[in-house]
């Protein structure tokens, strides 16, 4: 009997001791939204910006690690506030520095301000077989130097194929500017990020 009692005893405390823990004075809240999933590691994509002639690979986050697109896309935003700081320019135009044809105003006035170009008005990206192709639209007049930007644009592109690839040696990014100039980039010319 004795040991009947003791186990009704040790179990009517621990339903006493349960019901403290659960009831010690916070209130319920319900659903509380606040942001989004956890998401983890923050994919990374590498574009090469330009410091004293000299391309230098840059990390950046992205939605998309391993995508050539989203690397040029990255890429063509020109550095950030940060990597100007560091001394890091682009050899590229940045959109919203290309002039666009501008329809003109209606009353037969002045005509509109140029719009910025669309991404995908200054660059085609094109992926076939393990090879990538680059074409870039802007006239090779705007650009200041035009190896050295269809380098960025290779360097960048190559970096993103080895990121998502299966170990293989990527091959060479082919980059055509609008003046006919090619320019294969292979990762032998790109500096190691």
């Amino acid at each position: 009997m004795v040991t009947l009692l003791s186990r009704a005893r040790r179990a009517l405390l621990l339903v006493a001791a349960a019901g403290a823990l659960a009831s010690c004075g916070i209130p319920t809240t319900g659903v509380v939204q606040a942001g989004g999933p956890a998401s983890g590691v923050v994919p990374t994509t590498w574009v090469y910006l330009v410091r004293d002639g000299t391309l230098i690979a840059v990390r950046r986050g992205t939605d998309a690690p391993g995508d050539a697109e989203t690397a040029l896309r990255s890429l063509l935003l020109g550095p950030t506030d940060a990597e100007r700081l560091k001394g890091l320019t682009t050899r590229l135009p940045l959109p919203r520095a290309v002039p666009t044809a501008a329809p003109a105003v209606p009353d037969g006035g002045a005509t509109a301000v140029p719009n910025a170009p669309r991404w995908a008005d200054l660059v085609k990206v094109t992926a076939r077989d393990h090879r990538i192709s680059v074409e870039l639209s802007v006239p090779a007049a705007e650009l200041t130097d035009p190896r050295l930007a269809a380098a960025q644009l290779g360097c960048t592109a190559e970096a993103a194929q080895r990121t998502a690839g299966s170990g293989a040696e990527p091959e060479p990014v082919t980059v055509t500017l609008a003046n006919g100039l090619r320019v294969e980039v292979a990762a032998t010319r790109c500096p190691a990020p």
